[in-house]
């Protein structure tokens, strides 16, 4: 078998990358290699077309092995697996708990249960944990801020009653000092003092993370990949340096944190995410020298706690590129999110359920969201296979070139005063709002896709009682109405401009039409007309497309008898020089007119008195408001 198999290989024999360039070059016929096909990633730094073996020297991720500091490889030696969890809402214990008692002979594995402070009592958590076996499943818990250490108490009381053993339960606690701050522009409480009394209070329970570092947070508000990890990592090093300033063991305070990150839909670079996460926090803990306290098999040299390196990574698909309109583009957008995420060796995930934006989720889309992941364990096996980007040119040189960057980022941040004095400055907002109106742009321009809103949208779709839904303050008011005392994250999802103006088009009660006129040569009026369709239908507007007419005239007339508010030109640039002026005539003012394209004559076009032009280099989103501002008066 072994020589059948050489000779197989031996019949190809390797292409040295020297060859590939000159076919490449070749068939690039003078365009500029750089231009056409190396790409510049929003994190900086650049993405060569194809990569090889030798594009793996220096790397030093390649010595990494699964399971062993420093954690690149994953924090697992054997298995891929990570825990299905599902957020609960509690509005009420006893049917809270019944809901959790159904998923969990769902395939779920790990519950989250959000519990309002005003509920929180002995009797309450009794009720919601009717039946759970604790040690069997993974059991995560939030509430207000304020209460998180009552609620420890009450849970250690409860694990005491119904006799466990507390060091076998896991789950977390959700603490998190900074995303109120991050998101609500308030400060509360001590951190130190929150923070100590927390982890005492659950001293008993060593498996349970109680300090919560919300990459989500960021992630969510349109944070670039590398602003999410270098502000993570920031974020989980001020507790280890606030909390060991005050005494506690560098080790303990590493075992109580963990990360919650968001996953983008930028697949290569979320597997190097979370690869290059567990590298560079693994190198924060050790740079602390914590202290192994047991007999352990993982510890250093020098008697490093090897295992406080390790980082806890529950990951949450996005919610800043779910779509109000066409919502079930929405679990393409998840899937390929969860599918990074478990190539990367993750903990525990959660996936959005696809209706989100505009509702609080139901049974069918709950079910999805589970059966998402299900499928990738149960049937893709993603489970079984440790770190199988391993390896690879494209992903390991990923992998670097995100650590680097959010490295810099983490640097620059501490050299700053650390991320408490960066939140309590604004500097952090200020960077990821930027960056959250960059992305906008990037969308209304379409150089950042949506599937389904500002390309390829459901030219017939209503979206009815469907609105988006709003954001409520733990207060209990609307988040915008909360007195703020620093600057806020914006989480305006990267669909919403283009959401208002459809939704605007909608309530008007009058539905623009759009005539294509289509006219000359066939190639090109069809891709034009093509084109148009789904630029107009972006805001809600009825398209009309069309086989084509002998004359402009004839066109002019369909339109005019079909009842069009927008007659779009769609032919060859050579053609228009002929067409468009005399199409512009015919109209007389009665409709909309538009050319689609911008032909070498656009400024004879423009001196003729043809005002709109649409094309692949206009602002999709600008425009079309433009359009509504005229056609809906």
């Amino acid at each position: 078998m072994a020589e059948s198999k050489e000779k197989f290989f031996s019949d190809f024999p390797s292409v040295t990358t020297e060859a590939w360039m000159a076919k490449v070059t070749a068939d690039l016929k003078g365009a500029d290699f750089e231009k056409k096909l190396v790409w510049k990633t929003n994190e900086g730094f650049k993405v060569k077309p194809f990569y090889r073996m030798e594009d793996l020297e220096g790397l030093k991720t390649t010595d990494a092995l699964p399971g062993e500091f420093p954690y690149l490889r994953g924090t697992k030696k054997d298995t891929n697996v990570w825990k299905v969890r599902q957020e609960i809402l509690v509005e009420n214990p006893k049917d809270a708990n019944a809901k959790a008692l159904d998923i969990l002979n769902k395939g779920v594995d790990s519950l989250s249960f959000s519990i309002k402070a005003a509920d929180l009592t002995e009797e309450f958590i009794e009720i919601l944990l009717n039946d759970i076996c604790a040690d069997c499943v993974e059991l995560n818990f939030s509430t207000c801020q304020k209460h998180v250490v009552r609620l420890a108490e009450i849970l250690v009381a409860y694990f005491r009653k119904k006799d466990y053993d507390l060091t076998k339960l896991f789950g977390s606690i959700g603490y998190d000092f900074f995303k109120k701050m991050l998101a609500k522009g308030k400060e509360d409480g001590d951190l130190v003092q929150t923070g100590k009394a927390l982890i005492e209070a659950t001293s008993d329970l060593p498996r349970y993370r109680v300090l919560n570092v919300s990459g989500l947070t960021l992630n969510n508000a349109g944070a670039y990949i590398y602003q999410e990890l270098g502000y993570a990592l920031s974020w989980g090093n001020e507790y280890l340096n606030q909390l060991t300033d005050a005494g506690l063991p560098a080790a303990l305070v590493a075992k109580r944190i963990t990360f919650n990150f968001g996953i983008s839909s930028n697949y290569f670079l979320e597997i190097a995410k979370f690869r290059a996460a567990r590298l560079l926090w693994a190198n924060i803990v050790a740079s602390y020298n914590p202290e192994c306290l047991r007999d352990c098999k993982s510890k250093g040299e020098n008697n490093e706690c090897r295992c406080a390196a390790k980082m806890n990574i529950h990951a949450e698909t996005s919610s800043f590129n779910l779509t109000l309109f066409d919502p079930y583009v929405n679990l393409l957008r998840t899937q390929t999110e969860a599918m990074s995420a478990a190539l990367a060796g993750v903990d525990s995930m959660t996936v959005t359920p696809f209706d989100k934006v505009y509702n609080s989720s139901n049974e069918f889309s709950e079910r999805m969201a589970r059966n998402q992941q299900l499928l990738l364990k149960e049937e893709s096996h993603f489970d079984k296979v440790v770190d199988p980007a391993g390896g690879s040119y494209y992903i390991e040189n990923l992998t670097v070139a995100i650590a680097k960057q959010a490295w810099e980022l983490f640097l620059s941040t501490e050299e700053c005063g650390g991320f408490y004095a960066a939140v309590k400055s604004g500097a952090v907002q200020e960077a990821i709002n930027k960056t959250n109106k960059v992305r906008h742009d990037a969308v209304a321009k379409r150089k950042e896709v949506l599937l389904g809103t500002n390309q390829f949208p459901n030219f017939s779709e209503k979206v009815g009682e469907n609105k988006p839904a709003g954001e409520a303050c733990c207060c209990g008011g609307q988040a915008d109405h909360c007195q703020k005392d620093i600057s806020t994250l914006s989480f305006e999802r990267a669909s919403s401009d283009f959401e208002a103006l459809r939704l605007e088009t909608e309530a008007s009660g009058k539905r623009p039409k759009a005539f294509m006129l289509t006219i000359g040569n066939l190639a090109m009026r069809q891709a034009r007309a093509q084109f148009s369709c789904n630029f107009l239908a972006c805001a809600g507007y009825e398209v009309v497309d069309n086989l084509g007419f002998e004359s402009v005239e004839a066109g002019v007339d369909a339109a005019m008898e079909a009842k069009a508010d927008i007659v779009v030109l769609c032919s060859s640039d050579d053609e228009y020089v002929e067409y468009a002026v005399p199409a512009l005539k015919a109209l007389n003012n009665r409709a909309l007119f538009i050319v689609a394209g911008a032909p070498a004559c656009m400024d004879e076009l423009k001196a003729a008195g043809i005002e709109n032009f649409i094309h692949v280099r206009v602002n999709v989103l600008d425009t079309l408001k433009e359009y509504n501002a005229k056609l809906l008066k």
